[in-house]
């Protein structure tokens, strides 16, 4: 799943959907479902995270007013969010889908992301710890430091 998750798309790809999207855009004031998805696709797949953030934006819409590919939406919806580290909305999505149909794919982005959101805790955790840790250090030598203050003859 990591080597899934860390594939980009090619630039040309995402420029070729752009254009397209865009294209359809002036000419109709409209764009379709499928080039909606497929710029979306695109865009999840992006090394950016703003262009991430826009094809989850594009997928939410899509999973709302098109229900008859809501399946796809969603996997990529989970997909998307994931590869942004928002965990809990990737979960959310993943769910969403098994609820739908059981598949082997899901769950193992599901396991995947479970795996990921742990080890952030673990580091929050021991930053925190590290913190709390120096914090403690600094004034236990504050604290040394007045008790062993010479004192001043008068």
């Amino acid at each position: 799943m990591e080597e899934l998750l860390n594939d980009v798309v090619p630039q040309e790809d995402l420029e070729r959907f752009e254009r397209k999207y865009h294209h359809e855009l002036e000419l109709d004031g409209e764009v379709s479902t499928e080039t909606k998805f497929e710029y979306a696709f695109c865009l999840v797949r992006s090394r950016y995270t703003n262009d991430i953030r826009k094809g989850i934006m594009i997928l939410e819409d899509l999973a709302r007013l098109h229900p008859d590919g809501r399946r796809d939406y969603i996997y990529y919806l989970a997909f998307g969010n994931a590869r942004i580290k928002n965990y809990s909305e990737g979960l959310k999505y993943c769910r969403a889908f098994l609820e739908i149909e059981s598949n082997d794919q899901v769950r193992s982005l599901e396991e995947h992301i479970k795996k990921q959101s742990d080890k952030e805790v673990a580091k929050g955790i021991a930053v925190a710890g590290g913190a709390a840790l120096v914090l403690g250090g600094i004034l236990g030598l504050g604290i040394a430091m007045a008790r062993n203050k010479p004192k001043r003859e008068k």
